[in-house]
């Protein structure tokens, strides 16, 4: 795996910043976001569940990527691109409800049941039997220190322009950003750049990257059509597979990050590379 050359202190810049308020629904775009413990305010605040309380995703529901949501912290707003639904989801977020045992990849979390219209809109949506529950209770993830809500293990994901630059380059069609689903986008650090740093300060913000991102098959999914395809899976078994130290072996873009100093992170942004390896 490629790293980059240069100093500790190199400076880059905040390009994109996305909230996905659904676990693996599609995501908002921002111009600035405010960082908590569990990553951006309002991030997977939300999951699809199965009757029998496990996660649903795009692994297994490409059109989950049809579906638009917004949340402003009261009012859960959620399009859909494709057919299903004549009209918007207007969900305004209960304080309290049924709290519901449910998992995220077997492991056990808690989310309070958004009711019945709202499992109907989604049901409706998806053509599969589901309900919608709102994050609530506290979980740490395996390492790093941090928490998350219903994000699959870490708080935040980011990535270089660079690096998917990188990959266009071998692919027949280049892939837009939003094939990754993060929530940083950085400019300035160079291709692969993100694997070789350790901590980034984005004004009063820092951030610790713990771990490389595994990709999985949803990666293979338009964001925009929800149609499958190969890549970038293909192109990239051949030249970024790493074996972890558990024996696990990963296809990797990008790096998981925990937040170590809070604070609001806008487009534009300086971005300081203060550790690397």
């Amino acid at each position: 795996m490629v790293g980059y050359e240069g100093s500790s202190a190199m400076t880059a810049v905040v390009r994109e910043l996305n909230v996905y308020p659904i676990k693996s629904a599609g995501g908002t775009p921002l111009t600035r976001a405010e960082l908590l413990p569990e990553g951006f305010q309002h991030d997977r605040a939300f999951m699809l569940i199965r009757p029998d309380g496990r996660h649903l995703s795009q692994r297994e529901i490409p059109r989950m990527a049809l579906l638009r949501p917004s949340y402003d912290g009261v009012k859960l707003t959620v399009g859909f691109a494709g057919t299903g639904p004549d009209a918007p989801l207007v969900h305004a977020v209960p304080a309290d409800g049924p709290v519901l045992d449910v998992t995220v990849h077997g492991n056990p979390c808690a989310g309070v049941d958004q009711g019945d219209e709202a499992a109907e809109w989604f049901t409706a949506a998806l053509g599969r039997e589901c309900r919608l529950v709102g994050f609530t209770g506290r979980r740490p993830t395996k390492v790093g220190g941090g928490t998350v809500r219903f994000a699959d293990e870490f708080p935040l994901l980011i990535v270089s322009v660079e690096s998917l630059a990188e990959l266009n380059s071998r692919l027949d069609e280049p892939l837009p950003m939003n094939r990754f689903r993060p929530n940083i986008v950085v400019e300035g650090l160079g291709a692969w750049g993100e694997d070789s740093v350790r901590s980034l300060r984005i004004g009063e913000v820092e951030l610790e990257l713990v771990k490389p991102c595994a990709r999985c098959v949803i990666t293979t999914t338009d964001q925009e059509t929800a149609v499958k395809g190969r890549e970038p899976l293909r192109t990239l078994a051949t030249y970024r597979t790493l074996v972890f130290p558990d024996g696990d072996r990963g296809v990797i873009f990008g790096q998981n990050a925990v937040p170590r100093a809070l604070g609001a992170i806008a487009v534009g942004d300086a971005v300081e590379a203060t550790r690397r390896d």
